[in-house]
């Protein structure tokens, strides 16, 4: 008997598919970013170190660091429905297991918990989207979903301004955190309501295989592919440990409210949802992806001697949606808005560029070992600056004591400048791999 050809989803269906996979990352994003806004409170009442702080942070990425093993092959045993399923419940009881003691290393627990499920989450929702999108709007979709879950990071720098009376203690501020977690399951149930649905009346797409760590191809990769390497982990070892003490900086070297850092903070996310994309089509059009690269890593460099050392300046008054008018020190405004268009820059151009450097069918372990040793410098740093800024005594009472950890964010941006470097000059040479030539109109 012939079998039935069934037809292709919806657009519509596709488009509310993506909605729902979507909140469950939005939701984990939120989850991540949840301790950052509540850090001095951590301190002033849990009388918890920079050190305790920034381990929070620091065993997340050892989880992720250790799962990643593991996850790529639990996504392609038991599916994408499943697995996000899965994931997303982990992700809420780790939200659930961070406010319920204050005893540090229950806390801690619940920070390695959200790592174990959250990067998994990302990777099956990726897979997820290939499968429903391949051929077809791909890009956009990936688009849309990091855009709504960069919302959740977005939502949570700006928790202070709308969840303001929950900032009397620490504790409600992670009840909220854990109950915008919960999207991770609720987003994971609808989508795998819908999946069931279609299989059962339209022809989907398969997944194509999770990426995988395959030892035997990662010695096989050439010196332009480690030279980003090297780029991707010191510049997430700067970004994301910088906003993790920066509303808490804020506060206490410049004498901010928790709102109006915050609100500096989410301007990280916020540029990136919008100038990602941007910066994208606009290296697709004219090349030259070493050099931008190089070039965002010569902006970065300066960023944190300017913070550590140039005057304030005078209050600024700027609006953003959601939050509305935030009044803050000039310098730190520029600064932030800076680093804003650089975290969207160098993600944009350097993570594509890896599909230039390695053959397709080995890109699976190239970005698994990308991503692996950037959890590596996202594990050692967060707890290597608080334990800085413990030792220098920073704080109210003495601001100065945060420069010696923005000195280490400096000699990090420094090197991530000597990677982008070496990868320009190769690139202009006789082994380049068309990283400075190839636009999509070539």
């Amino acid at each position: 008997m012939a079998e039935v050809t069934r037809p292709a989803p919806p657009r519509l269906y596709r488009w509310i598919v993506l909605v729902s996979i979507s909140l469950a990352m939005f939701g984990n994003y939120y989850l991540y970013d949840s301790v950052a806004p509540i850090a001095d409170l951590l301190k002033s009442q849990l009388n918890y170190s920079d050190a305790d702080i920034g381990l929070l942070y620091t065993i997340y990425s050892v989880a992720a660091f250790l799962v990643l093993l593991v996850g790529g092959v639990i996504i392609d045993r038991i599916g994408t429905a499943k697995s996000t399923f899965i994931f997303g419940v982990i992700c809420l009881v780790a939200g659930v297991l961070t406010f319920v003691s204050a005893n540090i290393w229950v806390m801690a627990s619940g920070r390695f918990l959200l790592g174990v499920g959250a990067e998994p989450l990302i990777v099956a929702v990726t897979t997820a989207l290939a499968k429903w999108f391949k051929g077809k709007e791909l890009s956009l979709a990936f688009g849309i979903n990091l855009t709504i879950a960069r919302l959740g990071s977005y939502a949570a720098d700006n928790s202070p301004s709308w969840a303001g009376e929950a900032y009397a203690g620490w504790q409600a501020p992670l009840q909220i955190a854990a109950a915008i977690g919960a999207m991770c399951v609720v987003g994971a149930v609808i989508y795998w309501i819908l999946e069931a649905s279609a299989e059962k009346r339209y022809q989907i797409g398969e997944p194509p295989p999770t990426e995988k760590l395959v030892l035997r191809e990662v010695f096989r990769f050439d010196s332009s592919f480690w030279y980003i390497v090297g780029l991707c982990v010191v510049f997430y070892s700067v970004v994301f440990p910088f906003r993790a003490f920066a509303i808490k900086f804020f506060q206490e070297a410049h004498g901010m409210t928790r709102e109006a850092g915050g609100a500096l903070n989410s301007m990280l996310p916020m540029a990136a949802m919008i100038a990602t994309p941007l910066f994208g089509l606009l290296v697709d059009r004219v090349g030259k992806r070493s050099m931008f690269m190089a070039a965002g890593s010569a902006v970065l460099l300066p960023l944190f001697l300017i913070v550590a050392y140039a005057p304030a300046g005078p209050a600024l008054s700027f609006w953003l949606p959601g939050v509305g008018s935030v009044t803050a020190p000039l310098t730190m405004v520029i600064v932030m808005a800076v680093l804003g268009v650089i975290f969207s820059l160098i993600p944009a151009v350097m993570w594509p560029s890896v599909a230039y450097l390695i053959e397709e069918h080995r890109l699976g372990s190239a970005y698994s070992a990308m991503t692996f040793c950037q959890q590596l410098g996202m594990a050692a740093v967060p707890w290597m600056i608080g334990k800085t800024n413990d030792i220098f005594q920073a704080g109210a009472q003495n601001p100065a004591g945060y420069n010696p950890g923005l000195w280490i964010f400096t000699a990090l941006s420094a090197m991530g400048l000597v990677f982008s470097y070496l990868l320009w000059r190769v690139e202009r040479g006789p082994n380049a791999h068309g990283l400075e030539t190839i636009t999509a109109k070539g």
